[in-house]
């Protein structure tokens, strides 16, 4: 096991990385930039060091300054956590290649996997269920683009090869307007990615997000950890995250996770992961596959009684799984609330002091945040400051714990999005389940929102 590892990351998912290194009895390194040097994280590691001002290109987004503090510190392996460089190739080889240990997949099954072409065609070998679409890239001739998508059926969505995070992406209803969306696609993904390939696919009118967790060893052992449901969505940013998925017989979920954990073993993939879908009908079809560890794996975590984070370190240190995937049972029901730092109503981030911070408790209640009372959010980062998870042994029970979690937590100072899960978790759609990707955008139309 590793004596020492760095965290190259901030916010609560660098004190979630921190807690199991805590409890593995490894010591943790933590990089910070001149915005986070009073993070709570910051005070509680082994060993911090500053790399940089605010901006994340001059800090968090640094490699250099991230190997340079591993080599000063005597750190044995890197956790890069979500998002920034997490899911970074070109980092994940130079980590390797400076003689770390980097806590993820490889950079090859990174590399792959972060191409949505490369992706899907990788999928389809394994045999996952994967949406109608193109074969590969879009050609550059337009009739060749028009007769694919006269295949595939109306409406299509446009999607970059290299796009991530809900942008990247244009449906389009009819013939007139293909051609002019893949050029305008074309010419965003190659600005926002340094990437412009785009691929079509069939735009699917109300399906379901859902994602099912694997863990996979350096010697193809791979298991799957249930599934997710993550439909309530604003601009494909995931709100609120359930498991398991209300509504989906067993079965149907078995064999989409077998054939996942099956496909990871064909690759030889190691680590966390997640393999979304759009379900629709009765019917799974894979979108991405994401190469770390998910904002809302406290939910699987929860079900399963499985420490994912702790198993990330342990298969990167040359651990074998310890169960098998007969050993793994969903007990119960969890539901998990991102707190953002923004204005409940406009949705515009809301930076500043936090005047008063009361996480809420009880039975089967979770909180990650590092957030606390005089802590201020800086402008510079996304504006999550913390998940509110609860547990319960039934749908109902979640539910009535996540009202009473939400109407406990006290945020002032700033203000959050508690407001609108607070009507949320009141929600009739919400509570029968089942909702699609479309309702809560939906539900803002018609609140005026």
């Amino acid at each position: 096991m590793f004596k020492k590892v760095l965290i190259a990351n901030r916010g609560e998912i660098a004190l979630r990385i921190q807690r199991a290194c805590r409890e593995l009895g490894i010591k943790s390194v933590v990089v910070y930039s001149e915005a986070d040097r009073d993070a709570k994280y910051v005070r509680l590691a082994d060993e911090a060091v500053c790399i940089g001002p605010a901006p994340s290109a001059q800090s968090y987004l640094s490699m250099p300054a991230i190997i340079a503090t591993a080599e000063v510190t005597d750190a044995e392996a890197i956790h890069p956590g979500y998002g920034f460089l997490s899911e970074n190739a070109d980092f994940a080889e130079r980590v390797e290649r400076s003689g770390f240990t980097f806590i993820g997949p490889s950079p090859e099954s990174i590399r792959m996997m972060g191409d949505k072409v490369s992706a899907k065609q990788a999928m389809i070998r394994a045999g996952v269920p994967c949406v109608p679409g193109s074969e590969g890239a879009l050609p550059e001739d337009p009739k060749e683009i028009i007769r694919i998508a006269r295949t595939v059926g109306y409406p299509v969505i446009i999607k970059a090869a290299g796009g991530g995070g809900g942008r990247g992406m244009r449906v389009v209803h009819t013939e007139a307007a293909l051609v002019h969306a893949v050029q305008t696609t074309r010419a965003e993904a190659g600005a926002a990615f340094g990437n412009p390939e785009v691929y079509m696919e069939k735009f699917l009118e109300n399906p379901r997000h859902v994602e099912i967790q694997i863990l996979a060893d350096t010697y193809k052992n791979a298991v799957w950890l249930g599934e997710r449901d993550c439909s309530m969505q604003r601009r494909h940013q995931k709100i609120i995250e359930e498991a398991p998925a209300p509504g989906i017989p067993r079965r149907t979920i078995e064999k989409v996770g077998d054939r996942c954990a099956a496909a990871c073993k064909k690759m030889g993939y190691r680590g966390a992961g997640t393999f979304e879908f759009l379900y629709e009908n009765g019917e799974f079809y894979f979108i991405e596959m994401n190469t770390r560890v998910q904002v809302e794996h406290p939910v699987t975590e929860l079900v399963t009684g499985i420490d994912i984070v702790q198993q990330q370190i342990k298969i990167a240190a040359g651990e074998k799984l310890p169960f098998t995937q007969r050993q793994i049972e969903m007990r119960g029901h969890a539901i998990e609330c991102r707190i953002n730092a923004e204005d409940p109503v406009k949705f515009v981030p809301s930076p500043g002091r936090i005047t008063m911070w009361h996480p809420p408790g009880g039975p089967g209640v979770r909180v990650d945040s590092h957030a606390y009372t005089n802590y201020f959010v800086p402008p510079n980062y996304d504006s999550m400051i913390g998940k509110i998870i609860v547990h319960g042994d039934t749908r109902e029970q979640a539910l009535a714990r996540m009202r009473i979690a939400l109407s406990e937590t006290v945020v002032e100072g700033i203000q959050t999005n508690i407001p609108l899960h607070r009507e949320l978790m009141a929600d009739a759609k919400f509570i029968e389940g089942g909702t699609s990707i479309h309702y809560l955008e939906g539900w803002m139309a018609a609140h005026k929102r």
